[in-house]
């Protein structure tokens, strides 16, 4: 059977590692080179690098004649899942979605939730002339440097050159730029917090592999306000086979075989 992991998330990664150990074939589809690169180290059969629109989709669908489609980017990346639903629709293949395990994010005074960055900055700046630390990755950076002075601004980025090109394309000077990839105890967090003497920070509820819970931990200890944006609700997704155990997929994989 052929198999297209939509990846680019440590999740991803163990599932293709898990299917690797089967005769399928597997196709990873990632959006950087270095997500490829892990993809292809995890047992990709094949791995092809890019954003891929519904029709490009369904065109790699067809070309490598693939029976299932498992979508495991990350739970923000919206328009990559709306994509991956329409292609597997129009070539009639199986989909199945991979959501990590949302988190019971606890009512506190200090954490802000909002439903997109633009709400985010709204209660950014309700709270005031602060420092911010922004954990909520480069491509979401431009809603704060848009309307809060990029000085304020810290952003902690993966080591890439087009995360630090978006970085200084945004206005941050380099003193201001964390190049860092993986996720980080809550020791490692509040280190940098207490360093940069950080008031808020700016994350997304992106699980427990995403490191959000130590993120909350970290600031909620040192008594930074949270600004959290919530995950975006998909009506796509309704009627879909959804699982937020890795195990399940696997699972459903030798189902389908």
């Amino acid at each position: 059977m052929n198999i297209m992991v939509m990846a680019g998330t440590s999740d991803a990664r163990k599932i293709i590692k898990e299917l690797s150990y089967t005769d399928n074939y597997i196709l990873a589809t990632t959006i950087s080179i270095n997500g490829g690169e892990l993809a292809k180290n995890s047992g990709a059969d094949r791995v092809l690098v890019g954003r891929f629109d519904p029709m490009k989709l369904a065109e790699i669908i067809k070309n490598y004649e693939i029976d299932v489609l498992i979508d495991a980017t990350h739970p923000f990346a919206s328009e990559a899942t709306k994509n991956a639903i329409k292609a597997s629709e129009t070539e009639k293949i199986n989909y199945i979605r991979f959501d990590r395990p949302t988190l019971n994010i606890p009512e506190n005074k200090l954490i802000h939730k909002v439903n997109n960055f633009e709400e985010a900055v709204d209660e950014i700046i309700k709270l005031g002339d602060r420092r911010i630390l922004h954990l909520a990755g480069v491509m979401t950076l431009s809603y704060l440097t848009q309307r809060i002075y990029p000085q304020r601004i810290i952003a902690r980025v993966l080591p890439t050159d087009f995360s630090i090109k978006k970085c200084i394309e945004a206005g941050l000077p380099p003193e201001n730029i964390i190049a860092m990839q993986g996720t980080y105890s809550k020791e490692f967090n509040q280190a940098i917090m207490k360093e940069f003497n950080i008031s808020i920070i700016v994350t997304k509820e992106s699980g427990i592999s995403g490191g959000t819970t130590t993120k909350l931990e970290a600031a909620l200890e040192l008594g930074i306000h949270i600004v959290m944006v919530m995950r975006p609700e998909l009506k796509e997704l309704k009627d879909k086979t959804v699982f937020n155990n890795l195990d399940d997929v696997v699972q459903e994989i030798k189902r389908i075989e």
